[in-house]
């Protein structure tokens, strides 16, 4: 069912909205999940092959990763159909048009995601007065520019490793999208002695077991150039990257990439979630089975909402970073030890955590959260 309702619950949706706008080829969907703890933060997600579903799957992961890092938001997320690299013209009238669209859904708080950047949220706040990962001209802290949820993925790869014995020092990681999120876990990783040796992105996979130059792929993304334009890189198939043996695998780029079809390809100790949702249920039960521990994306890859949150709050970019690596640690340590106390999976520790924060947020509202108010010309 495309309407994504097949999934409501005590939880939510709150609310589903499918926006169309033929005269400007606008088509979207914005799913409010849960606002029990406040308004709704979540990201803005462009891609030509997104769906109702895909957006409250991801709103979902929202209320939880929002409420386990115990932030007075619930989880939200819109997902806008295109291609995020049409001429930017096009997709600046594309995306003002759907920020006119949510203009008054004052319960959702818009940042950036897959496909969407600060610029993006430049011209949301132009129209609706909200949004976070702004540029810093207008007084953010741009999230992918300084690496937040690379940031607190590399923390809790770090507590992880504690608890299986790995010495991230000379570690293997290999990373599935070397994205805002992939490079900078990989950077964040490298400065404790891991290395990286494979990396992926939609063009293609390089690996080198001899470890890659983080720093040399860096450029060439910011150039706008596939990984695969590395000097002396061997290209394969981007999906390869699940093959290549390692000890840390960060699957940082779309849902579903890992699944019951696939899993028995993966090779490694750890698996850090720095995608939302990108292990199937079915998946994370093999891998746990063969005895790989999972970090559940709502636990490991909360640093950017993290940081969004600290911008809402007009809050420093130490702040954030501080923020980011004291909640991420303590949650981390308190999902793996509920996991090793109660024989479950860590996701499922995790959801439980998340679940109460919410549930005891909800036992005190009436309705929900007062929306935020939209600026006036007085303001």
């Amino acid at each position: 069912m495309e309407n994504g309702f097949r999934f409501a619950d005590d939880l939510g949706p709150f609310k589903i909205v499918h926006i169309h706008r033929p005269a400007v080829g606008l088509k979207a969907v914005v799913a409010i999940d849960n606002v029990a703890c406040g308004p709704a933060l979540g990201g803005v997600r462009m891609a030509p092959d997104v769906s109702a579903e895909e957006a409250f799957r991801l709103a979902r992961a929202m209320t939880l990763k929002n409420a386990a890092a115990g932030l007075a938001h619930g989880g939200g997320k819109a997902v806008i159909y295109g291609d995020p690299k049409m001429p930017p013209a096009e997709k600046e009238r594309l995306i003002r048009a759907f920020a006119t669209a949510i203009a008054d859904f004052g319960d959702y708080i818009p940042g950036p995601d897959m496909g969407t950047d600060e610029r993006a949220m430049a011209w949301i706040k132009d129209e609706t007065g909200r949004a976070l990962g702004l540029p810093r001209e207008l007084g953010g802290i741009p999230l992918d520019e300084i690496g937040a949820t690379g940031f607190g993925l590399a923390v809790a790869i770090d507590v992880a490793a504690q608890r299986i014995g790995l010495d991230l020092k000379g570690a293997r990681v290999a990373v599935q999208g070397f994205g805002s999120v992939g490079r900078h876990a990989a950077r964040c990783l490298a400065d404790k002695g891991a290395v990286l040796v494979a990396a992926s992105d939609s063009q293609g996979m390089i690996a080198d077991p001899r470890g890659l130059d983080i720093a040399a792929l860096t450029e060439l993304k910011a150039a706008g150039r596939p990984l695969t334009a590395l000097a002396g890189a061997r290209a394969q198939a981007p999906e390869a990257v699940i093959d290549v043996a390692c000890d840390v695998w960060i699957p940082a780029a779309r849902p579903d990439v890992i699944t019951a079809a696939n899993v028995g390809r993966l090779d490694t100790r750890l698996v850090a979630q720095g995608a939302n949702i990108p292990c199937t249920a079915e998946a994370e039960a093999a891998l746990a089975a063969r005895g790989v521990l999972v970090l559940p994306d709502f636990i490991a890859n909360a640093g950017g909402v993290i940081f969004a949150a600290t911008e809402f709050q007009h809050g420093t970019e130490t702040q954030a970073f501080s923020t980011i690596a004291e909640k991420i640690r303590a949650n981390t340590q308190s999902v793996l030890d509920r996991a090793a106390r109660s024989n479950e999976l860590p996701r499922a520790a995790a959801v439980a955590l998340a679940l109460a924060r919410v549930r005891r947020a909800a036992e005190v509202r009436r309705w929900g959260p007062r929306p935020v108010r939209r600026p006036t010309a007085l303001d």
